[in-house]
C-alpha cells in the first residue's frame, strides 16, 4: 500500500477521535481515498491480490472472540457441581472404609462404582453442554456474516462483512448496519443510530461538513449514502469496546428456574428423609438390630435432563435449517397465542415484479405506443430518482441491477419495457439532489438536470394515493398535458383501487419543471407491482389457527390491497365472519377500552406505522396473549420487537440475537409451525421427565423409609439409587429427548404461562405408578424370600431389578399424559426411542449379570428374570386403567 505510516495511523484513528480538522487536512473523503489507493467513485481495484494486500496491511474485519471451551473444560464444569463433588467425596470415603473392612481385593467396589456413575453422568452432561456451545457459536458467526454492498472497480458487489477491507466504498441505505469505521463520501439525509455503543437513543446526522464519521455497529435509520472504510476489525470503535468488555453469563431461562425450584424441593425432602432414616438406623445400631446404610434421595437427574432435552431440541431446529439462541425462545414459542407478521418479506417473497402499467386511464401495449418525450421522462424518473443502480458490463451481457426489491423491479421494468440502455441512462440527466423514500412521506423526490436541454425537473415516485393527491395535471399517450378534473380523477382512482383489489402495490411517477411556480405535479404513469405470497404461507397460517395461534398481518399497504393479500395468504377467509381489517390510524384513534375489545378480532392492520404495530402488541399482551412479531425489512421495528415475547426473523444474516429472544427461520414461514410444535414438545417432554423422575424418587423414598423403620435395612442401596437415578435417569431423559413431537401437541391450545409445571393429570398418573411400585417392592422385601426361595442377596437383586425395570416400562407410560395406547407413535416413526430403551435394558443386564461386585448384586436365573419383567410390565395396565379417570387442567 502507498499510504505512509503516519497517514495510516491518522486514518485508522479518524473515527475514534472524530478529528474533523484532521479529516479536512487529509483532503476529506476524496483525499483519504486517494491516500488509500482507492477512489471515491470507483472504489478499490478489488481483485484477489488487492484485497489480500489490504488485509495484510490493515487486518481482517473480524473481532476477537474468547477461545471456545473444550470438551474437557465442559467435563470439569460438570464435575464442579456441588452434588457431584459430594458424591466423589462419599466415593473416596466408601473406598477407604471398604478396603479397611473387606481388604483391597473386595473393598473397593462400592466406591469405584460411585466413581464410574459420576464419570458417566459428567460425560453425558458435558457432551450436551459442548454441543450447545458449538451451536451457539455457529449461530453467532452466521448472524454476523451479513452481506455488504461495496463498489469495486466501478461495479457494485455484495460481499461478506468479513471481506470488507480498508479503502472499500460501501453503499448504505435504511436498515443497513455500518460494517466498519469510515468517513462519509456522499449521500442524502443520512442518519444513524449508535445507541448500541453510546447509549444515546436519538439519531445522529451524518454529512461531509459537520459529522463525516461512521462507526462500525451503527444502524442506518434514514437516508442513503456512500462511506469510505478507514478501519476494520479490532481497529474500529466497536472492536475496542469488544476488547474491553466481558462476556456476560447467560441468564437462566424460565423453565430451568422452575425446574431448579423443583429440584431444590426434591433435595430438601431427600435430606429430611435421610435424616429420619439415619436416626432410625442409628437407634437400631445402638441396640444391635440394624446394619444398613442410609442412601440419599438424588435430585441430579432433573438438571441433567434439562441439558439433554435442550441439546436435542436445538438439533431438531437445526435440521430445519433454522436457529434458536436459547431454550427460552422455544419454551416461549410453545405458549405463543398471537403472531404479528409483516407482509413484505415474511408472508410474501419480497421479490417485486411490475405487472401493470397505465398512462392516464389507458394501458399501452408497448413503449412504442407512448410519445417519446414521456418515455424520456419515465426513464429519468426510474433511473435517476432511485437508490438502486444499473451496471452494463458490455453491450451483450444483461445489465446488473442492484437496490431494494422495489427499486430493482422498477429499474428492471425501465430496462426491458422502456429500453433504457447504457447510453440513454448515462446521457439522460444527472441528479442534483435526492430525497430518499421513507415510510412517513411515502415518496422519494429527485431534482435532476437534463443533459441535453439543461432543463431542471423534479421527479416524484411513491405510493399512488400520495403522489396523485399532489397532481393537478396528467399526460396522455400522445404526450399532451391535460387537466386532472373530477371525472378523470375518479377513473384514475378506480385504476388504483382495481390494482389494490388484485393485490398489486400501485406506484405513481410524476414530475414538475422547477420554473413552474404554483403549479401541481403532472402524473406520468401508474405501475402495479406484484409481490407473491410464499408458497407455504397458507398451510402455515391454517396450522397456526388449528393450534390456537392467531396470525395478524401488519402492513403499510392500503386496506384494499391488504385485504387481497390476506385472503391470498389465508389470514382472512370467507368463513371468518369475525375477522376485521382496520387502518392503523383508525385503531390508533380509538379509546383503550375499545382497542382491547377489538384486538382479538383484528386480522389485518393496514396503512400502519411502526408505532401501530407496537400498539397492537401492547393491547394483545394486556389481554393475556403471548405475542411473537416478525421483523420487517426496515429499521423501524425496534419498538414492537422490544415489547414482544418472541422475535421471528426470516434470515440469520444480521439477526440481533442479544436484543431479544429470537428464532431465525429458514426463509420459510412454515418454520413458525415447526418452532411452535417443538416449543410445545420441549415443555411436554420436561413434564414427562418430571413425572418419571418424581415416580423414581417417591417410590424409592417410601420403600427405603418403610424398610428402614421395620427391618433396619434399606431395600435399595446407595449404588442402586445412584444407578437408577443417574444412569437409568440419564438414559430415560435421553429417550424422552429423542421422542419426536406428536401431531397431537398442535391440536391442543397454547401452554398458559401460569400453568403449573405438574398438572392434575400428572399427579394422577404419578400417584398410581408410585403406589404400584411401593406395593410390589415392599411385597418382595417381606415375601420374596419365601415365595421365590431366594437368599437375602438374590432377593435384594430382584428388588433392585424390578425397581429399574418398572422405570423402563414407565418410560412408555409417561410419553403422553392421556393417551392409553403406550406404543402409539413408537413402533413406526420413533426408532431412536426404542434404541435408547434397548440400550438401557442392556446396561441393566450388564449391571446385574456382569458387574455384580460393583452393584452388590447376584446373577439371576432366566426364571427370575422372567418374574422381574412380568411384575414390572404390570405398570402398563396400571397406567392404562388410571387414564380412564377424567382430570381437569
Amino acid at each position: 500500500m502507498a499510504t505512509s505510516p503516519a497517514h495510516e495511523t491518522l486514518i485508522k484513528n479518524l473515527v475514534k477521535e472524530k478529528g474533523k480538522d484532521c479529516f479536512r487536512r487529509l483532503g476529506a473523503g476524496a483525499g483519504i481515498a486517494a491516500k488509500l489507493s482507492s477512489d471515491a467513485q470507483r472504489g478499490i481495484r478489488g481483485d484477489d491480490a488487492d484485497v489480500r494486500r489490504r488485509k495484510e496491511a490493515f487486518g481482517d474485519n473480524a473481532y476477537p472472540k474468547p477461545k471456545p471451551k473444550t470438551f474437557l473444560g465442559h467435563f470439569l464444569d460438570a464435575l464442579s457441581d456441588i452434588f457431584l463433588v459430594a458424591l466423589l467425596v462419599c466415593a473416596a470415603v466408601s473406598t477407604g472404609f471398604g478396603i479397611k473392612e473387606h481388604g483391597l481385593k473386595d473393598g473397593w467396589y462400592d466406591g469405584v462404582g460411585i466413581f464410574l456413575a459420576v464419570f458417566l453422568v459428567s460425560s453425558v452432561s458435558a457432551a450436551g453442554s459442548y454441543t450447545q456451545a458449538k451451536q451457539a457459536d455457529k449461530l453467532a458467526r452466521e448472524s454476523a456474516n451479513i452481506a455488504v454492498n461495496v463498489v469495486r472497480a466501478g461495479r457494485r458487489h455484495d460481499v461478506s462483512m468479513f471481506d470488507v477491507v480498508v479503502g472499500d466504498v460501501v453503499i448504505l441505505k435504511i436498515g443497513d448496519a455500518v460494517p466498519a469505521d469510515g468517513v462519509f463520501l456522499e449521500g442524502y439525509g443520512l442518519q444513524v443510530d449508535e445507541s448500541g455503543m453510546t447509549g444515546e437513543p436519538t439519531g445522529i446526522d451524518v454529512d461531509a461538513e459537520n459529522n463525516p464519521f461512521l462507526a462500525a455497529g451503527a444502524n442506518v435509520m434514514h437516508g442513503r449514502g456512500r462511506m469510505l472504510v478507514t478501519a476494520v476489525g479490532t481497529d474500529t470503535v466497536l472492536g475496542e469496546l469488544m476488547n474491553a468488555g466481558e462476556n456476560a453469563a447467560d441468564d437462566p431461562v424460565p423453565l430451568q428456574e422452575r425446574l431448579e425450584r423443583l429440584t431444590t424441593t426434591i433435595g430438601n425432602i431427600g435430606v429430611a428423609v435421610s435424616l429420619v432414616s439415619f436416626t432410625l438406623l442409628a437407634a437400631r445400631h445402638l441396640t444391635g438390630s440394624g446394619t444398613g446404610k442410609t442412601p440419599p434421595l438424588l435430585e441430579k437427574g432433573v438438571p441433567l435432563a434439562v441439558t439433554l432435552m435442550v441439546t436435542f431440541s436445538m438439533r431438531r431446529v437445526v435440521k430445519e435449517n433454522a436457529m434458536v439462541h436459547r431454550l427460552s425462545v422455544l419454551e416461549t414459542m410453545g405458549s405463543v397465542t398471537a403472531i404479528c407478521a409483516d407482509k413484505t418479506g415474511t408472508l410474501t417473497l419480497n421479490q417485486m415484479e411490475v405487472t401493470e402499467f397505465w398512462v392516464g386511464t389507458r394501458r399501452p401495449g408497448a413503449a412504442t405506443a407512448i410519445a417519446g418525450g414521456i418515455v424520456t421522462l419515465l426513464r429519468q424518473g426510474a433511473g435517476l430518482n432511485t437508490t438502486g443502480s444499473v451496471y452494463w458490463p458490455d453491450n451483450v451481457s444483461p445489465p446488473e441491477i442492484s437496490g431494494s426489491p422495489t427499486e430493482k423491479a422498477l429499474l428492471s421494468w425501465a430496462v426491458t419495457y422502456l429500453s433504457m440502455d447504457a447510453a440513454t441512462f448515462k446521457n439522460s440527466g444527472k441528479v442534483l439532489h435526492l430525497e430518499v423514500f421513507d415510510s412517513a412521506k411515502e415518496h422519494s423526490r429527485a431534482k435532476t438536470m437534463d443533459n441535453t436541454t439543461g432543463a431542471l425537473v423534479v421527479h416524484y415516485k411513491g405510493a399512488a394515493e400520495v403522489v396523485l393527491a399532489n397532481c393537478s395535471m396528467y399526460v396522455d399517450m400522445h404526450g399532451a398535458s391535460r387537466e386532472l378534473g373530477v371525472e378523470h380523477m375518479k377513473k384514475i382512482d378506480k385504476v388504483i383501487n382495481d390494482m389494490a383489489v388484485g393485490g398489486l402495490h400501485c406506484m405513481a411517477f410524476a414530475y414538475k419543471p422547477i420554473d413552474d411556480e404554483g403549479v401541481g405535479l403532472t402524473l406520468l404513469g401508474l405501475l402495479g407491482l406484484k409481490d407473491r405470497c410464499r408458497p407455504d404461507v397458507k398451510f402455515a397460517v391454517e396450522a397456526c389457527r388449528k393450534a390456537g395461534v392467531g396470525v395478524k398481518m401488519v402492513t403499510t399497504d392500503n386496506p384494499l390491497m391488504a385485504r387481497a393479500i390476506a385472503m391470498e395468504c389465508g389470514i382472512l377467509s370467507s368463513n371468518d365472519s369475525d375477522g376485521i381489517v382496520i387502518a392503523g390510524h383508525v385503531f390508533r384513534a380509538m379509546p383503550t377500552v375499545r382497542q382491547l375489545e377489538m384486538v382479538d378480532r383484528i386480522r389485518v392492520v393496514a396503512s400502519s406505522r411502526p408505532l401501530d404495530k407496537l400498539l397492537v402488541v401492547k393491547r394483545l399482551k394486556q389481554k393475556g396473549h403471548v405475542v411473537a412479531v416478525t421483523t420487517g425489512a426496515g429499521a423501524n421495528d425496534a419498538p414492537a420487537v422490544n415489547e414482544a415475547d418472541v422475535v421471528l426473523t426470516m434470515s440469520i444474516k444480521g439477526a440481533d440475537l442479544a436484543a431479544k429472544d429470537t428464532i431465525i427461520l429458514n426463509d420459510k414461514f412454515h418454520t413458525v409451525v415447526t418452532a411452535t410444535r417443538l416449543g410445545r414438545c420441549v415443555y411436554s417432554n420436561f413434564q414427562n421427565f418430571i413425572q418419571f423422575n418424581l415416580t423414581v424418587n417417591a417410590a424409592a423414598l417410601v420403600v427405603n423409609l418403610v424398610s428402614t423403620a421395620t427391618t433396619g435395612n434399606t431395600s435399595l442401596t446407595t449404588v442402586h439409587l445412584l444407578w437408577a437415578n443417574l444412569v437409568i435417569g440419564t438414559m430415560s431423559a435421553l429417550a424422552l429427548a429423542v421422542d419426536k413431537p406428536a401431531d397431537a401437541v398442535m391440536e391442543r391450545p397454547p401452554i398458559a404461562r401460569t400453568a403449573p409445571l405438574i398438572s392434575n393429570a400428572m399427579w394422577r398418573n404419578l400417584a398410581a405408578q408410585v403406589a404400584f411400585q411401593i406395593a410390589v417392592l415392599l411385597a418382595l422385601q417381606y415375601l420374596g424370600r419365601a415365595v421365590f426361595g431366594t437368599d437375602d442377596k438374590a432377593n435384594g437383586t430382584m428388588i433392585f431389578n424390578v425397581f429399574v425395570l418398572c422405570q423402563v416400562f414407565n418410560e412408555f407410560n409417561v410419553r403422553d399424559m392421556e393417551r392409553k395406547n403406550v406404543l402409539a407413535g413408537v413402533l413406526g416413526k420413533n426408532k431412536m426411542f426404542l434404541v435408547v430403551v434397548a440400550a438401557t435394558l442392556v446396561l441393566q443386564v450388564l449391571t446385574v449379570e456382569a458387574l455384580t461386585k460393583f452393584a452388590g448384586t447376584e446373577r439371576l436365573s432366566l426364571g427370575q428374570w422372567g418374574v422381574c419383567v412380568a411384575i414390572a410390565a404390570v405398570s402398563w395396565p396400571v397406567g392404562w386403567a388410571v387414564k380412564f379417570i377424567p382430570m381437569t387442567a
